[in-house]
């Protein structure tokens, strides 16, 4: 799964990494624990094959929803039942979209312990994650209306297999176009690119527990510390 992310970037070097137009006025505060519920940087296609970066809701809202609350529950979606579940068949032909990270937690069950370690796990270059992701415009009773998402998920890497069974999907930049297109509704397709990364491509870091709080928010949650002690070692 991926439950918490780091999003440092400014959406100007955003934008410029994923050839994306901005608005003006779209700011959202540095974060280094991104937690569901908050709102995220996404890139999507903006009906005429250009490239836009916006700011969406972490937490898909169906459009048939009666309360957006159904959001909370639903931060990740399967690559496996992509195409088969109501919740998100329709988003995966029509509104698909990047969530850009610059690094994801996760977190390693410690044998013998109720404990749990937490990685950041980051790109070797330094570069920021384009995790897959599928995004609805949900309408309330009242004309309000909400645009969320919610991150794609697939088996392990080489990498990740150690820590977790699961990861966000990554998208290779030669993916990016076919991804975001919205008249591609190749359904075969777009399943083929959901796939886990390269393992070369995912660098872990023991972190620190205050991530576990998502009060914490700032740079040192990314700092390296040794990892938890394996019980009678």
């Amino acid at each position: 799964m991926c439950g918490r992310f780091v999003s440092s970037s400014t959406p100007d070097e955003i934008a410029s990494y994923f050839g994306a137009a901005r608005f003006s006025d779209l700011l959202l505060d540095e974060s280094y624990n991104v937690a569901p519920t908050d709102d995220v940087y996404v890139v999507v296609d903006d009906r005429t094959g250009a490239r836009r970066l916006e700011a969406f809701h972490w937490g898909l809202v169906p459009q048939w929803a009666k309360d957006p609350k159904i959001g909370n529950r639903m931060i990740n979606a399967r690559s496996e039942t992509l195409a088969d579940k109501p919740a998100y068949r329709n988003a995966f032909r029509r509104h698909r979209c990047i969530i850009p990270a610059d690094g994801f937690y996760e977190w390693q069950k410690v044998p013998g312990s109720k404990q749990k370690q937490p990685y950041f796990l980051h790109r070797p270059d330094g570069e920021p994650f384009a995790l897959a992701g599928v995004w609805e415009e949900w309408r309330g009773p009242e004309g309000d209306t909400l645009r969320s998402c919610a991150i794609i998920t697939c088996a392990a890497n080489e990498t990740m297999a150690p820590i977790h069974d699961r990861m966000p999907v990554v998208l290779l930049p030669n993916a990016w176009d076919g991804w975001l297109d919205r008249d591609n509704d190749d359904v075969p397709a777009l399943a083929k690119l959901l796939v886990p990364a390269p393992a070369s491509l995912i660098v872990p870091r023991p972190v620190s527990t205050d991530v576990n709080s998502v009060r914490v928010n700032d740079a040192h949650l990314i700092d390296r510390v040794d990892p938890a002690p394996v019980p009678g070692s």
